[in-house]
């Protein structure tokens, strides 16, 4: 498998859909709003998305506001979406997504108090 091939659309389509349902394809790239807590949950995701992005040498193109973060992957230099682009996404999910509290474990995950608030829990 070439990791720098460009996929169909469809292709893309279908791979957000089985694997990736938070993330949706425009504008030759896949995207994903992040909600936050607040201006600093934000500096944090997006503190550990460029974390990411920089061990990985793939870079995304964000925007950060007060209770968001918008991400979006593209692979620049191919000029469209790659497997590189999906395995990203998927990092940036298990990682900016993951709820300790839920798990078990020897992480409780952070308190219900608003004041410190991170990530919303999904929304059903």
């Amino acid at each position: 498998m070439d990791p720098k091939r460009v996929m169909d659309a469809g292709e893309v389509r279908d791979r957000l859909a089985g694997e990736l349902p938070g993330w949706t394809l425009a504008d030759d790239g896949i995207h994903r709003t992040v909600r936050t807590a607040g201006w600093k949950a934000s500096l944090m995701v997006t503190t550990t998305i460029g974390h990411l992005a920089e061990v990985a040498w793939h870079h995304p193109d964000l925007r950060v506001s007060w209770g968001e973060v918008e991400v979006t992957l593209t692979s620049h230099d191919v000029g469209g979406v790659t497997e590189r682009d999906l395995a990203m996404a998927k990092r940036i999910d298990e990682v900016v997504g993951w709820r300790p509290g839920e798990e078990g474990g020897p992480f409780s995950g952070t308190p219900d108090d608003p004041k410190f608030a991170y990530i919303p829990p999904p929304e059903d």
